[in-house]
């Protein structure tokens, strides 16, 4: 079993006294390896107390460290589920690869994640890079590569457009969030009756809430311009004219996903910020823009989605 088990606090310089978890031997094939998923119970470092749990939706910008000792591409994460899977960025060039949770860590308040050698050779950075941290659910294959200790395939690199917004949400030390806290709060386990109340329909469901337009300006009139085609109006009430200018395909096969809402609220109001569409899956409400012809104009879409804000945005196949 390599670079799994329980962490050994005593190699580490801190006064941290956690309560790591051990993760479950892996098997060489099929999804059952990365299961059971251990959590664990919250522990301490330098007064600072971090509680483990399931958040779906986890993305921070932050810093990394290094994590000699540990094989593969894998990393080291205070709260997350043990496994679970994340997609990290280098801020200063948009390298994204996957990466493996396995171990409790860093051991320490300043630095959010910590990487495998391995892990940092393919992303490209050393210790204190600046990064991105993204819970995702990658397919099968890709999480097989990673148990078997080798790479998987590199993640669509980020715009360098994207990258200086999330540069100006770095903290000179630690981390911080991205991901719309509302979100966190309705994924994964089923949220209570009391989380549900809490939340507010009329409140920004964007990271970054953008202006507002004056009520009384009215809109300008549809045009091919160098913008492209106006988009469809999709959602009743949305905009007259789309605010992405990429066109749109009625038979087109790639959408880009901004979010799943267990309050329909919500995702109504963010279809009509970004003319989109709902479409509903349970008991959750899913906004999506598009669909377009291409997954180049998906991907221009979704960068200008990121930019603005909507950092939880992703690309998925129409079936």
């Amino acid at each position: 079993m390599s670079g799994l088990g329980l962490l050994t606090l005593g190699a580490c310089a801190s006064s941290a006294k956690p309560t790591p978890g051990a993760v479950a031997p892996v098997q060489t094939t099929g999804p059952a390896a990365d299961y059971p998923v251990v959590i664990g119970d919250p522990f301490t470092i330098d007064g600072t107390t971090y509680t483990p749990v399931d958040t779906m939706n986890y993305d921070r910008v932050g810093y990394a460290t290094a994590d000699r000792g540990s094989v593969g591409v894998t990393g080291s994460h205070r709260t997350l589920p043990l496994p679970s899977y994340v997609e990290v960025t280098a801020l200063d060039t948009g390298r994204t690869i996957l990466v493996r949770l396995e171990r409790r860590g860093p051991m320490t308040n300043d630095r959010l994640l910590g990487l495998s050698d391995a892990a940092l050779a393919q992303l490209g950075v050393g210790e204190g890079a600046p990064i991105r941290m993204r819970r995702v659910n990658p397919p099968e294959e890709h999480r097989a590569e990673l148990r078997a200790g080798r790479e998987a395939p590199p993640r669509m690199e980020t715009p360098q457009g994207l990258l200086e917004v999330l540069k100006r949400r770095l903290p000179e030390q630690g981390s911080a969030p991205l991901a719309d806290p509302r979100q966190s709060e309705v994924s994964g386990t089923a949220p209570s009756a009391e989380a549900i109340a809490r939340l507010d329909p009329n409140e920004e469901a964007a990271v970054e809430p953008k202006p507002e337009e004056p009520e009384e300006q009215p809109a300008p009139p549809p045009s091919e311009g160098p913008g492209g085609p106006e988009l469809a109006d999709a959602f009743e009430g949305g905009p007259a004219r789309a605010p992405l200018m990429v066109p749109v395909a009625e038979e087109g096969k790639f959408v880009v996903q901004l979010g799943a809402f267990s309050v329909r609220a919500n995702a109504e109001k963010l279809a009509r910020d970004v003319q989109g569409s709902i479409t509903t899956s349970g008991s959750l409400a899913i906004v999506r823009v598009g669909p377009f012809a291409t997954r180049g104009q998906a991907e221009e879409a979704l960068a200008k989605l990121r930019a603005r804000g909507y950092s939880d945005a992703l690309i998925r196949t129409l079936d």
